[in-house]
């Protein structure tokens, strides 16, 4: 009796552990452009990105799904990468103008946070614990990238160059260390951060033998959640680099991921498909 029921109990663990989690739809196909990028959730759980409807603008999505233009982008700025930093700030990276704008969410007045003529895209952007950006900038033409530092005091602050295709950032949640991936290369690098926000200590995370990289998050306990561009999966990382599974999405072109204020879902942009799908956790 005891081994039938210990046998039972382990197909149920199996069972589990076996099922696999799949995304839904959270906004219609084609809502957004083929440049839908940079999901971030406010503090209200409001999913922002960019190219609503039509490139330069970003749109926002209220928790039922329901998407609209919040603002339109001055002077020929396309937004790529959104994160927030206090409650009304919100910080987009301006690939075309080469700027990281700041946005007030109250009065929506657009401001250049930092602008850095010499970068070839800022693309992605993270935010530290103590409110400092860092940003990557791929050079698609050559397949290679910079890494920079983004105060509202010094600007723009190069910390690294001559890497690949940088492209997916993201600061863990102690604020210790910054994941930074290269698309082509197929490679994550972790890199300590120091006290004064510079980076030290470059390490492989972890390398891939197919398909690309793109936006990437952390959840709570230090997981790293991770675009395959083109394979349609979110790879989901221990902070050691162990690929703890692949979550499969509805498109193949995943291009960024956020989570929701209690980390039970995650959303994530598709260019393939014009819209967001949402996963529960």
């Amino acid at each position: 009796m005891m081994k039938s029921t210990y046998l039972a109990s382990l197909l149920m663990v199996f069972s589990a552990c076996s099922t696999k989690i799949k995304s839904v739809d959270f906004t219609e196909e084609n809502t957004f452009t083929d440049g839908i990028e940079g999901p971030a959730t406010d503090h209200d759980g409001n999913i922002y990105a960019v190219n609503f409807g039509e490139q330069g603008t970003v749109g926002i999505t209220t928790p039922s799904g329901i998407s609209s233009v919040f603002v339109k982008l001055p002077n020929g700025s396309i937004g790529n990468g959104i994160r927030f930093g206090e409650k009304s700030q919100m910080f987009v990276a301006d690939y075309t103008n080469h700027n990281i704008l700041e946005i007030d969410l109250i009065s929506k007045a657009i401001h250049v946070f930092a602008h850095e003529p010499e970068a070839n895209q800022p693309n992605d952007i993270a935010i530290a614990p103590n409110k400092t950006l860092y940003a990557s900038d791929p050079n698609w033409s050559d397949n290679t990238g910079n890494l920079w530092k983004v105060t509202k005091e010094k600007g723009f602050e190069l910390l690294e160059s001559g890497m690949g295709t940088t492209n997916g950032i993201e600061v863990s949640p102690s604020g210790h260390r910054l994941y930074v991936n290269e698309s082509v290369q197929r490679k994550i690098w972790v890199y300590n951060i120091t006290k004064n926000g510079s980076i030290e200590k470059k390490r492989e995370l972890i390398s891939f033998e197919d398909f690309g990289l793109d936006g990437m998050r952390c959840d709570q306990k230090g997981n790293l959640y991770v675009c395959r561009f083109g394979k349609g999966t979110i790879a989901v990382l221990s902070p050691l680099g162990e690929l703890l599974r692949e979550i499969h999405l509805k498109g193949k072109k995943p291009t960024n991921i956020t989570f929701s204020n209690d980390y039970l879902k995650c959303y994530v942009t598709l260019a393939d498909r014009g819209c967001i799908e949402v996963i529960d956790l």
